[in-house]
């Protein structure tokens, strides 16, 4: 080899080591998703409490978000499949759309009722935003180091967690939640703006749409073959189930939290919102260690020890009785967060052909939609006849089922398959 071909293969060594781990088109990519997301994170701790304002009672609270759940159910893995057939950033933009109109419905309702349609035409801004997201990063990384990819996005991503609860907080303790809203609907509009620019300006997506035309017989063909990997009994198989009953168990708690919070321990809106605040931040520190501990350690160490910190939290809120405890659940369940959320996305999309990630990054968020669907509505019913842990006992049990079913299943499979 000669010296000028040595000097050029260094050259190129090094230009490879000095790549950054985040390109130019994901951070303004990012740009868009953190402003539309402190707005999404300003108001989701206050929507319980925003339905009740309007003359809910708790079990029409969980009613509420049973009926509002239908949405990402019939819509999600469609909204995967258009991001799969005309690009991540076209299908962003148009979800976006729809957000403005939810918002728009939000500060105008007139009752709890009408909530249902503004959270209803809000939700399909997700069903195309939530898959496309995930797909695009995974696209826009290597392999070997996806892990750390997905962490740090969604490290930086968490900002919007730590700055939106406590502007929703304060905005609406001091002016009241339509005004909340409507600072939160700002937001999201020059997010929109952003969206919509990136898509104008990318005329040809790489590895961004499949190439097919979007089509009900491509549709079809999309789901019977995501259909095909759910049932085969593999890895794809085992996070579905996983995903389904943490989604199943979660569903019938979560928004069922902040009214738990103030009625039964006694907070105010600025406390509530700031536990969504310490669980972003413990995320946005932690998971760039969580991506590297996937990397390492694997996929399947990641997921049982997220499922492990979320039992911890589950426990301490059971027992918990002050601001502090539950400020640990938030710490616990964000610890949780960072060890599950990499290696979750990671393992997906290394088993699932990049052509078909949108429809299953669809499937993966809708989870067992439809067994979960009445879940809220249930959880509304066992703390009215039960008590108001009941709930909250459920997360916790179903996160003890899951760790050791993972922890078996995953590592055979992952042999089986050389994964």
């Amino acid at each position: 080899m000669t010296s000028q071909d040595t000097n050029s293969s260094l050259s190129g060594m090094t230009r490879e080591k000095s790549a950054p781990l985040i390109s130019r088109t994901l951070i303004v990519f990012l740009t868009g998703m953190i402003l539309a997301n402190i707005a999404s994170r300003m108001n989701r701790p206050m929507i319980p409490l925003y339905v009740q304002s309007l003359g809910a009672s708790v079990q029409q609270v969980g009613f509420f978000f049973t009926i509002t759940s239908v949405v990402p159910l019939a819509f999600q893995i469609i909204g995967g499949f258009v991001s799969d057939s005309i690009g991540r950033l076209k299908a962003i933009a148009i979800g976006s759309l729809a957000g403005i109109v939810g918002y728009v419905l939000y500060v105008i309702a007139p009752s709890w009722q009408w909530l249902i349609l503004a959270q209803g035409i809000s939700s399909l801004a997700s069903c195309f935003v939530a898959p496309s997201f995930q797909a695009f990063i995974a696209e826009q990384s290597k392999e070997e180091s996806r892990a750390r990819v997905f962490a740090t996005v969604e490290s930086i991503y968490m900002i919007v967690g730590v700055v939106g609860p406590p502007i929703g907080g304060f905005v609406s303790q001091k002016y009241g939640y339509r005004a909340m809203f409507l600072v939160a609907g700002v937001f999201y509009g020059l997010a929109t703006i952003v969206r919509v620019l990136m898509a104008k300006r990318t005329r040809q997506e790489v590895l961004a749409s499949t190439g097919d035309s979007f089509s009900m017989a491509s549709l079809k063909q999309s789901l019977a073959q995501m259909a095909s990997l759910v049932l085969a009994g593999g890895v794809v198989t085992w996070i579905f189930i996983s995903d389904g009953v943490f989604d199943v168990a979660m569903s019938i708690s979560t928004g069922l939290e902040p009214l738990y919070h103030r009625s039964i321990i006694g907070l105010s809106n600025v406390e509530i919102s700031s536990f969504s605040s310490i669980f972003h931040a413990t995320m946005m520190i932690l998971l760039p260690l969580g991506g590297w501990f996937a990397d390492r350690a694997g996929e399947r160490a990641g997921i049982v020890a997220g499922h492990l910190f979320f039992a911890m939290g589950g426990l301490v809120f059971l027992l918990g009785s002050t601001y502090i405890h539950f400020a640990a659940v938030s710490m616990l369940y964000g610890i949780g967060g960072s060890l599950m959320s990499p290696s979750y996305n990671s393992l997906i999309s290394k088993v699932v052909p990049w052509n078909m990630r949108g429809v299953a990054y669809g499937l993966f968020s809708t989870s067992l939609g439809l067994i979960s669907l009445p879940a809220p509505y249930i959880g509304g019913i066992m703390w009215k006849t039960l008590g108001p842990k009941a709930p909250f006992m459920v997360p916790l049990v179903a996160s003890l089922l899951v760790t050791p079913l993972l922890w078996f299943k995953l590592e055979q499979v992952s042999k089986d398959t050389d994964l």
